[in-house]
C-alpha cells in the first residue's frame, strides 16, 4: 500500500504542478481513499504542498510572472489565519464533508477557468484592491489551515472570478498563497502535534520529483487549457470518491 500511495502522490503532484498548483486536494483526496485518518492527511498535505510550492514559486519568479502586487495584500493575513486554521483539529466526519465541497466546488472552478481564460484575461484588472484582498487572503488563510488544503485554490477561485488578475499571474499568486498558508499551518501544527508520518520523508521526495516534472512539461510542453480540464475531472473524481467513503 505504501509504494501505491507514494506514486498516487508523485502523480497527483505533476499533475498539479504542471497546471501552477501544488497539489494539496489531491493529496488530501488520495489519502483518504488509503483510508489515513485526518490528523496524518492534513500534515502530510501540508508538508508536501509547501514543498510543491517552493519548485513552483521558483518556476514562475525565473519566468518574470510573479509580482508582489498579486500576492502581498493576501498574505497579510493570510499567514495568521492559516496559523490559526492550523491549530484546529475537525472531527472525521466533518472533515471528510468540508474536504467533499472543497474538491468538488474546485473542480468547477478549475474547469470555469479553462473555458474561460481568454474573455477572463481581456477583461482583468491589473491589481487586487487593496481591502478586499487582505480579507479574502484571512479567510483562505484560516480555510487552508484548518484543512490542509492549501490557500491556493481559493485565491485562484477568488481572483478570477472577480477578475482581478490575468489568469497566468493568478496561478503565480496562488501558489504564493499555497506556499505561505501551507508553512504557517504546517508550523503550528508541528508546535501541538510533532509527531509526523514515518513515511513522510519518501512521500516527500516522491513529491519534490512530481513536482519538477510538472512545472518542466507544464512550462514547455503541456497545453494549459486541457491540463486544467483534466484536473478538473481529478478533482470532481477525488470528491465522489471521499463523499463515498
Amino acid at each position: 500500500m505504501s509504494l501505491a500511495l507514494t506514486a498516487c502522490l508523485a502523480l497527483v503532484a505533476a499533475l498539479f504542478a504542471s497546471a501552477g498548483q501544488a497539489g494539496a486536494p489531491g493529496y488530501v483526496a488520495v489519502m483518504s481513499f488509503f483510508g489515513h485518518e485526518p490528523a496524518t492527511i492534513k500534515a502530510t498535505a501540508l508538508a508536501l504542498t509547501t514543498l510543491v510550492a517552493i519548485i513552483g514559486v521558483a518556476g514562475f519568479h525565473r519566468a518574470g510572472i510573479l509580482k508582489a502586487r498579486d500576492w502581498a495584500p493576501f498574505a497579510l493575513l493570510g499567514v495568521p489565519g492559516a496559523v490559526a486554521g492550523g491549530l484546529i483539529d475537525l472531527p472525521v466526519a466533518t472533515f471528510r464533508i468540508a474536504m467533499t465541497i472543497i474538491l468538488l466546488a474546485a473542480g468547477a472552478q478549475m474547469a470555469w477557468a479553462a473555458r474561460m481564460t481568454e474573455a477572463l484575461d481581456q477583461r482583468a484588472l491589473d491589481k487586487p484592491p487593496l481591502w478586499p484582498a487582505i480579507i479574502c487572503g484571512g479567510v483562505s488563510g484560516f480555510l487552508a489551515g484548518i484543512t490542509g488544503s492549501g490557500g491556493g485554490l481559493f485565491i485562484a477561485a477568488s481572483m478570477l472570478i472577480l477578475k482581478w488578475a490575468p489568469t497566468k499571474r493568478v496561478a503565480a499568486a496562488a501558489q504564493t498563497s499555497n506556499l505561505y498558508t501551507a508553512d504557517a499551518a504546517f508550523a503550528a501544527l508541528w508546535f501541538t502535534h510533532p509527531a509526523l508520518p514515518s513515511d513522510l520523508p519518501q512521500w516527500a521526495l516522491a513529491a519534490g520529483l512530481g513536482g519538477v516534472l510538472g512545472v518542466w512539461l507544464g512550462s514547455r510542453y503541456l497545453p494549459a487549457r486541457a491540463l486544467r480540464y483534466m484536473l478538473a475531472a481529478i478533482l470532481f473524481l477525488s470528491g465522489m470518491l471521499l463523499a463515498a467513503g
